[in-house]
């Protein structure tokens, strides 16, 4: 194989942030090593494909990436959840050079050496000290952990990733403060259970500044609160201890925000689901948290569909939504993935009854999220810009996670920058957006 001094990676990164924060990972690596990012398929000696292989309709997205580029380019390197199932892969792409699993960083460099050797050792000045981030320049995904201890029956993400990894704390603070010095204003912390975080290292202290701190929840989010940013937590089970840190959120140390992947209300299909605190008081718990922080916005997703799913269980769950009054709701029909223990339950869902369900549930939530942003009208609030283009700005409340909430529309107003935190006073509402006004 021939060598050069100036190699290129083209990169296609699949599925949810913990796998872009995998992909930035890598990129970082490659940076670090002198390769170059190339920006389409022509200009790229090897090309990356991050898969996701949650569900069907992922894997098939995956195989129609991996296809896209052995057609444009030839020389691919697999990667991510799907890498778990090479056979899979290599049956409809049998040329692709290499296939790894999921944060398996050191195989996807071995083979990018050997599919694009580099001719001489690069400088590592090459990658700045927060590493290279696919997001935008002003918000950045923070992930704290690998893997879940869970089983929930239908997830195969532990035969995937494996078991819970924490990072210790001191590495987590230590790159949150490289990511916000570089610039970042909003920090968006994942992992699959982000509140379980710390329970595999007992909660061991570990080394930042000039302080001990715990590998544990309200330690992380308490610490990461004092850092200057927006802090958004992402992929947090009910669990009592969370109760902790919502008076973080009423004191506004961190964002008055959280996204609980409730998946189901009815006690029977969340025993079936092998939830995870399927038997907490919820409702309870969660006008405990809206006492304790009035402003607090609660993201979620919810399967319909699920095996032995009745409509005496959607009617639960529906008016389950009613008393909750979830300010951002997503919805999934369900669906077998291979190698789930549900696949095997008995009383499947017939398609044609999954889409009423989902219509139904889609409907309940638009009813409630329309109601709850029509009540914030005549309100100010800050918000952070996203783009700014011809027509006005663009950004997001505390209440609004990028790409997977709703936005704040500051029509006409072409002042702010991307990562500009702004006040705002709300004029009008749709059933997922914001209009609003900048206050001088």
């Amino acid at each position: 194989m021939k060598t050069e001094q100036n190699q290129k990676v083209g990169f296609i990164s699949l599925g949810c942030p913990k796998a872009l924060v995998d992909s930035e990972r890598i990129i970082s690596r490659l940076r670090a090593e002198g390769y170059a990012v190339a920006p389409n398929y022509d200009d790229a000696n090897v090309v990356v494909v991050n898969t996701c292989g949650f569900l069907d309709s992922a894997k098939q997205e995956s195989l129609d990436a991996i296809g896209e580029a052995m057609a444009e380019n030839g020389r691919v390197i697999v990667t991510g959840c799907m890498g778990v199932e090479e056979s899979a892969i290599r049956d409809v792409h049998p040329d692709v050079l290499a296939v790894t699993g999921p944060h398996q960083y050191e195989q996807v460099m071995e083979a990018v050496h050997d599919a694009a050797p580099l001719s001489e050792s690069p400088f590592t000045s090459l990658v700045p000290p927060e590493g290279v981030r696919l997001t935008p320049r002003h918000y950045a995904y923070l992930k704290i952990s690998e893997g879940c201890n869970h089983r929930c029956s239908f997830c195969i993400i532990p035969q995937l990733r494996g078991d819970l990894v924490s990072r210790p704390a001191a590495d987590v603070m230590r790159e949150a403060e490289h990511l916000v010095r570089a610039g970042v204003k909003e920090l968006l912390v994942i992992s699959q259970d982000t509140s379980a975080y710390g329970v595999d290292l007992k909660y061991a202290e570990s080394h930042w500044r000039d302080r001990s701190v715990r590998a544990q929840f309200f330690d992380l989010c308490k610490h990461l609160g004092d850092l200057g940013a927006w802090v958004r937590l992402h992929y947090v089970y009910p669990y009592p201890h969370v109760d902790e840190v919502v008076p973080l959120m009423a004191e506004e140390k961190i964002l008055p925000y959280l996204d609980i992947p409730f998946q189901h209300a009815s006690p029977s299909v969340l025993k079936a689901m092998k939830r995870p605190a399927h038997d907490a008081k919820t409702l309870d718990r969660i006008n405990m948290w809206r006492d304790i922080c009035p402003d607090l916005s609660i993201r979620s997703t919810f399967v319909v569909g699920f095996p032995g799913e009745t409509d005496e269980d959607v009617d639960y769950l529906l008016d389950w939504l009613d008393e909750a009054q979830l300010d951002r709701v997503g919805c999934f029909q369900y669906e077998n993935v291979e190698g789930a223990p549900a696949n095997a339950l008995p009383d499947h869902v017939p398609e044609d009854v999954k889409q009423h369900r989902f219509d139904r549930f889609m409907s309940k939530a638009q009813e409630i999220s329309t109601k709850r942003l029509q009540e914030k009208i005549g309100k100010t609030i800050d918000v952070i810009i996203d783009e700014v283009d011809d027509e006005g700005a663009i950004g997001r409340s505390k209440g609004d996670a990028p790409e997977i909430d709703g936005a704040v529309y500051l029509n006409g107003d072409t002042e702010p920058t991307p990562g500009d935190i702004v006040t705002a006073h709300i004029k009008h509402a749709d059933a997922y957006d914001l209009w609003a006004i900048r206050e001088d």
